[in-house]
């Protein structure tokens, strides 16, 4: 069985649209690009190499495998470049004429979440998810991320692609491990924990006349 682990930089207000450069992804008119790398450090760095450190394959949405391949097969004489051009690359996409000139990338046929819990069910290594915010969309409405990475910086960016946008699977996630770096960038490390559980702070002596009126209305109001 093989895991899917997704990391995902993210601002506090949830945005995770072009965190490494300026031109990275300027859709939908973002302004921010590169928003991350005056708040990364050696902590940041650190935690990224731990990533990277067991053995994997990375499965990646179309966009952030473009963005990859136009970058990280020209990077080859650093560590991270050498290994990203060895390891399989899992691409999930629409456009069947999508080239995928990149060594060792695979299109993933059919439906993204049917392909990618029949990849969960053989041997092999890791699935790293990097970036790949639509495709991150899937594995959370389909239940299928083993492990979890967001990397919170302190920092509003008001609109952009963001990594939980609506349809997230309910449910609890385990707090595994978290740092803050000295820059203020929170890193937690999350697993999933079994269902949503609820109670109450406290309840009212009586259901009185207003509170019922007040349940009644915004059931109403939606």
């Amino acid at each position: 069985m093989r895991r899917v682990l997704v990391s995902a930089f993210v601002s506090l207000d949830g945005v995770m649209q072009a965190p490494g450069a300026p031109e990275e992804d300027r859709s939908g008119g973002f302004a921010f690009g590169g928003w991350a790398f005056p708040l990364s450090d050696e902590t940041i760095g650190a935690a990224m190499d731990a990533m990277f450190e067991r053995p994997f394959d990375l499965l990646l949405g179309r966009k952030t495998y473009e963005i990859f391949a136009s970058y990280w097969p020209f990077m080859t004489d650093t560590p991270i470049g050498a290994r990203f051009e060895e390891v399989t690359k899992y691409v999930a996409t629409r456009g069947g004429a999508l080239p995928i000139p990149w060594a060792n990338s695979v299109r993933l046929e059919g439906e993204a979440a049917e392909a990618i819990a029949r990849l969960k069910r053989e041997d092999g290594p890791d699935l790293l998810v990097q970036g790949s915010a639509d495709l991150n969309q899937t594995l959370l409405a389909g239940g299928l991320i083993d492990e979890l990475t967001v990397l919170t910086y302190p920092v509003l960016l008001g609109a952009g692609k963001r990594l939980f946008d609506g349809e997230a699977r309910p449910g609890t996630l385990e707090l595994v491990e978290s740092e803050v770096s000295p820059k203020g960038v929170t890193i937690g490390r999350y697993r999933p924990a079994g269902p949503v559980e609820t109670g109450s702070f406290g309840e009212l002596p009586q259901l009185n006349d207003y509170e019922r009126a007040r349940r009644e209305r915004f059931a109403r109001e939606g």
